[in-house]
């Protein structure tokens, strides 16, 4: 615990030291970065129209289930020359008129119920010289034709509806995928910029010793206790500090830009402020059980769960391949009223009263000869099943192997933590030993700036295996598909 306290203590002091910022710094914590991305990462906002687009398909699939209204009206004119009979009469030409107008209402119910509710009614003319009649009729009625064979359990608009359905969850998990990936790159870029800080402060200590080491060994070159050719190495670090501080300031930047281009999608507006990270980077060690990691790694990740997904969608597509292999073999039905009269008033007032039913009923069956075309059809959705059954294995195994590498990765960087805290422990304590040597001559410029270095390395190491413990946490997380629950992180698809 003490040397943890040590390790938060000493990023406190950076924190604290590269915290001298301008008036356009943006104060950030790590879950600040998260509420930006998730309003205005432009990859998040692409990927939200997908459920949206999948739900919009899933309503119009169950359009297959909206009923059609037809009306429509003819004008028939007929006229039939005059002829002779076989006693050699002649016969006077006729001419028949007839006006007819009819309506419909058809469609399919969730049952595979095809039903048609149709009325009709003509007006009739017919012309034979002078003789002349007219006369009205028509009807009302209601077909039904329900298959008990192909199409029973499954046609085509269950079958569209249901791998909707299917898609919607998968175009949903695509989604969670993908904010996963997003708040992932969010904490690393986030955890790199951190870093990237501390290193430029790292680099201007170290300048500032070796400038501090330049200007004490001029004044002993003055006094004639030191070389003049020794100053030479004084200048030549200063020189390559001055290097490596331009080289970590540019890092800095580049972080910046990393992080920026996460969290907003007006980068102009970004451009001119600094992004001042204000999560405390905290090593606290936790540990881990691998066989948890793996039970949320096969329920969480989303990526898995698509894989499951696409074998259920396939499951379905089967379902329906095996019912087309059957005959058909329909149920048919039909009833209604015809009506007649000279007008059409009257047509009405008897099929109002019911007086003149029509009805049939029946069954019709249509064997393909062969069935080519469906028993393949259906071999194919087997094999198609078992391909993915052994690729969604394949990925459950993958899973587990990246589970364990990240679990491991997480145990070794604590201890990177660990070893590399110690370790600019140990170069601090040195160099201020070694400076006390060669203030009373006992030691070297060389191995002085030599010890200076090995610091400015150990501080910056340190601070790196930090970050990269951080780093692995967060990968372990993503690896589980625990990354939403890890940071309390609400996903919900409206």
């Amino acid at each position: 615990m003490k040397c943890t306290s040590a390790i938060a203590l000493f990023f406190a002091v950076i924190m604290s030291a590269i915290a001298q910022t301008n008036p356009a710094t943006r104060t950030m914590s790590l879950q600040d970065c998260f509420t930006e991305a998730l309003q205005h990462n432009f990859a998040v906002q692409i990927e939200y129209y997908g459920p949206q687009i999948s739900l919009y398909n899933l309503y119009s699939a169950y359009g297959g289930y909206d009923p059609a209204f037809s009306i429509s009206g003819q004008h028939d004119v007929n006229v039939s020359p005059g002829g002779f009979t076989p006693e050699q009469i002649p016969l006077p030409a006729t001419t028949s008129k007839s006006d007819v107008f009819s309506s419909g209402l058809g469609g399919a119910l969730p049952s595979g119920l095809i039903y048609n509710f149709s009325g009709s009614i003509a007006d009739r003319n017919f012309n034979q010289f002078t003789n002349h009649s007219e006369s009205s009729g028509g009807s009302i009625g209601v077909t039904l034709t329900q298959p008990l064979l192909k199409n029973f359990w499954i046609d085509g608009n269950r079958l569209t509806i249901s791998i909707a359905r299917n898609r919607l969850k998968y175009s949903e998990q695509g989604l969670r995928s993908l904010i996963i990936n997003t708040i992932t790159s969010v904490e690393n870029a986030y955890y790199d910029l951190i870093f990237a800080k501390g290193d430029v402060q790292v680099q201007e200590e170290a300048l500032v010793l070796s400038q501090k080491q330049l200007s004490d060994d001029e004044q002993r070159v003055q006094v004639g206790s030191l070389a003049p050719l020794d100053v030479q190495q004084d200048k030549s670090q200063v020189a390559q500090d001055q290097a490596n501080l331009i080289a970590a300031r540019f890092r800095f930047v580049s972080a910046q830009n990393i992080l920026k281009n996460l969290l907003t999608d007006n980068y102009s507006a970004w451009h001119d402020q600094d992004i001042e990270p204000i999560t405390p980077l905290n090593a606290t060690r936790q540990f881990f059980d691998l066989q948890e990691s793996w039970n949320r790694g096969m329920t969480q990740r989303p990526d898995l769960i698509q894989a499951k997904l696409d074998v259920e969608q396939q499951g379905i597509q089967l379902k329906y391949s095996f019912n087309q292999l059957f005959p058909e073999l329909d149920l048919t039905g039909s009833y209604g009223f015809n009506g007649e009269g000279r007008e059409f008033s009257g047509v009405f007032s008897q099929v109002d009263q019911g007086n003149a039913p029509f009805y049939s009923y029946g069954a019709q069956l249509s064997i393909p000869l062969g069935n080519v075309k469906a028993r393949n059809n259906y071999k194919a959705g087997k094999a198609n099943k078992e391909q993915l059954l052994l690729a969604l294995k394949q990925l459950e195994q993958a899973i587990m192997v990246s589970i364990d590498n990240a679990v491991k990765q997480s145990e070794s960087t604590w201890e990177n933590v660990q070893a590399t805290h110690e370790a600019r422990i140990y170069a601090e304590a040195a160099l201020d030993a070694e400076q006390k040597k060669y203030n009373v001559g006992k030691s070297t410029t060389f191995t002085v700036l030599q010890l200076q270095i090995k610091l400015t390395q150990a501080r910056s190491a340190e601070i790196g295996s930090v970050v990269n413990y951080h780093k692995a946490l967060a990968l372990l997380a993503h690896e589980e598909g625990n990354t939403l629950e890890t940071h309390q992180i609400d996903f919900k698809v409206k």
